[in-house]
């Protein structure tokens, strides 16, 4: 009888890997997510994608972590770069959130509020580009002629 060795399914190595990065680093790896182009397979892309903790690192989780890099190749299937699917990006997301959540002395309230700062100033980045104002200005109501 051959000796079998247990082999862990590439979803556990990156939810193990995301595990394994400091909080800091997840956090900003979170944002950076949620904020930028995120491919598969490179460090970088021509088109300005960039792998997540690249992402990471332009949001302050200054972390080099190679065994991160190799789990996410492994689990998107990256061999060449490219762009991540919706369905990777939302299994990265559910597994950053969840280790996040598994940590007993952090502050969610500041990531979500970190989060929804982002989110407002890409919206203003991109109503600036297309030419609306946003968010719009309420109009002052106009002062009765006498």
């Amino acid at each position: 009888m051959s000796m079998r060795r247990s082999r862990r399914s590439s979803i556990e190595d990156l939810r193990l890997a995301i595990d394994c990065l400091p909080v800091r680093t997840r956090m900003a790896m979170l944002a950076g997510v949620r904020n930028s182009e995120i491919i598969v397979g490179a460090y970088s892309d021509r088109h300005g994608g960039v792998c997540p903790m690249l992402a990471a690192h332009r949001n302050g989780g200054r972390t080099d972590f190679i065994s991160f890099a190799h789990a996410w190749d492994r689990f998107a299937g990256g061999k060449r770069a490219r762009r991540a699917s919706d369905r990777e990006l939302n299994v990265l997301v559910a597994h950053l959130e969840a280790s996040l959540l598994a940590e007993d002395d952090i502050d969610l309230g500041g990531v979500v509020s970190e989060h929804q700062a982002l989110a407002r100033a890409r919206r203003a980045r991109e109503a600036r580009r297309v030419g609306f104002r946003w968010p719009r200005e309420r109009e002052r109501p106009r002062e009765p002629v006498a």
